[in-house]
């Protein structure tokens, strides 16, 4: 009984240690239950970054700035031997509500678009493409996607291959108040891509509030969830971070939780990093407000058996095992 409680704690301290789920790290602390089953497991080594936020798109300086920062990052993802460096919503700008709109900046009214430096945006997008070819290293980060006007911008998570192109887009769909009223479009479909095997979903701005988002993903059978945020408002809101956590735990999957930090804000109530299976924090950036970047290697958690019974529950498992009728009027005593 000793030897065997012994054995767990060994395998709660490598689960801790390493990210992985508890059934995973049994897995290797077994030397692999099953003839050949280390041999299938994929793992990624993903960089989650939180970089200060930059709210002005007609301050040019602030622009060029702004993608310094995230290349320098980049470049210490690569070192770190990152394969994928995830960044937070609007890394390159997140456009302030208030200098957006047409009739602000004391009232929020509907956005002029006319006052992006968009000549300048595009300068530093494809000077991060081409860092991320030359480095050899996938990049996902926010930024505005302008549609032919009148159509407003949509918010964009672009997905950057490590050869330097743009593989695809996610649109944030389930937007605010503000944003739908007066700022974006609203994009229309879940977007996975693969990278070594390991296949990841994408979400952004307040759409962590919406478990649908991500139980939508699991059904996609996504291994991670990068989620994209500014931080919330009031800025750092933590309640993005604790449901990031429920969101792993409750689809057995990792969660990658990257946002923009602000400057003057009185602490940091929240900060970028990945989230575990289990729910638990495998990495976290510091909490003092500056950029930086957290490491975890991530699996495609083979061992996981909470996926497969999770999914056997939701199909009518139950159905054949309930009584018809109300149980509790069938005259007996409740006790």
């Amino acid at each position: 009984m000793t030897e065997n409680a012994n054995f767990k704690r060994r395998v709660r301290a490598r689960a801790a240690k390493t990210g992985e789920s508890y059934t995973t790290a049994l897995m290797h602390m077994r030397g692999g239950s099953r003839k050949g089953e280390n041999e299938h497991v994929r793992r990624l080594r993903l960089a989650v970054a939180q970089t200060r936020c930059f709210d002005d798109p007609r301050d040019v300086a602030a622009l060029h700035e702004s993608g310094r920062e995230m290349r320098m990052l980049m470049r210490q993802a690569r070192e770190a031997g990152a394969r994928l460096v995830h960044f937070p919503e609007g890394v390159t700008c997140a456009p302030n509500k208030r200098i957006m709109s047409a009739i602000g900046p004391r009232e929020i009214g509907p956005s002029d678009w006319r006052r992006v430096e968009w000549a300048v945006l595009r300068e530093e997008l494809d000077a991060t493409r081409s860092l991320a070819r030359e480095l050899g290293l996938w990049a996902l980060f926010g930024s505005v996607h302008r549609l032919t006007e009148p159509h407003r911008p949509h918010n964009s998570l672009y997905v950057v291959s490590d050869r330097g192109a743009l593989v695809t887009r996610y649109d944030e769909r389930l937007l605010s108040n503000t944003k739908i009223s007066f700022m974006y479009t609203p994009g229309s479909i879940p977007v996975t891509f693969e990278i070594d095997g390991i296949r990841f979903g994408c979400s952004l701005g307040m759409e962590c509030h919406y478990p649908e988002i991500f139980a939508e993903y699991e059904r996609l059978d996504v291994n991670c969830v990068l989620f994209s945020t500014t931080g919330g408002s009031p800025a750092n809101e933590p309640s993005f971070a604790a449901e990031a956590q429920g969101h792993a735990a409750t689809n057995s999957y990792w969660v990658s939780f990257s946002m923009l930090t602000h400057r003057g804000s009185e602490g940091q109530p929240a900060s970028s990093g990945i989230v575990a299976p289990g729910g638990r924090w495998a990495a976290q950036c510091p909490a003092d407000g500056m950029p930086a970047i957290a490491l975890v290697d991530i699996d495609d958690n083979p061992g996981d058996l909470s996926r497969p019974w999770r999914r056997k529950a939701r199909s009518g498992l139950y159905e054949p095992h309930r009584v018809e009728g109300d149980p509790r009027s069938d005259g007996r005593d409740m006790f």
